[in-house]
């Protein structure tokens, strides 16, 4: 049995939750989300909790239980208090800024990397921070890891683009001398 799956996802006030067939849809006051789960696990709400079920005993089923009661579980937390990632850069002319919908970074190439920014995701830069918000967990996270992929912090000097909370070991350079 999944320890997880098997603990109701309460619905706090002021949140609406309905289901319908293998899709949930979760609205509050930061957003609305909708999600459609395999066939695998059941969905009901049943007062004022979702409720997640295996559909069957096969191990599959077992397997996506605790994952689709996570799933719902970031969801009514995404649309009462929301997701956040921030990143922070670090180099010499490293610089962030936006452009209508697109953040345009400049990390020591040759050119400007532009990043569209995906819908529901609200950015924000600072002199060398990029505050990332959004009700669904899932889009903030794989736009964050877009933004880091572009220039991933080296060990050696520590410049590049970073999570604010990651920390990166840094390694000794050459040692220098017979």
């Amino acid at each position: 049995m999944s320890r997880v799956g098997k603990v109701p996802v309460e619905i706090p006030s002021g949140v609406k939750a309905s289901v319908d067939g293998s899709t949930i849809s979760v609205e509050g006051p930061k957003g609305k989300l909708q999600k459609e789960f395999s066939g695998y696990v059941t969905l009901t709400v049943e007062d004022g909790n979702v409720v997640v079920a295996p559909a069957t005993q096969r191990k599959q089923a077992l397997s996506n239980w605790g994952t689709a009661r996570a799933i719902v579980a970031n969801m009514v937390k995404g649309v009462v208090d929301g997701w956040s990632k921030s990143l922070e850069l670090s180099g010499v002319g490293f610089t962030a800024t936006m452009s209508g919908k697109e953040l345009v970074l400049a990390t020591g190439y040759s050119h400007k990397t532009n990043l569209t920014i995906p819908q529901g995701v609200t950015c924000k830069v600072e002199k060398q921070a990029i505050h990332l918000e959004s009700c669904d967990k899932q889009v903030v996270g794989e736009f964050a890891a877009t933004v880091r992929r572009v220039c991933p912090p080296e060990p050696y000097l520590g410049k590049g683009i970073k999570y604010s909370d990651e920390v990166v070991r840094r390694k000794a350079g050459k040692a220098g001398g017979k």
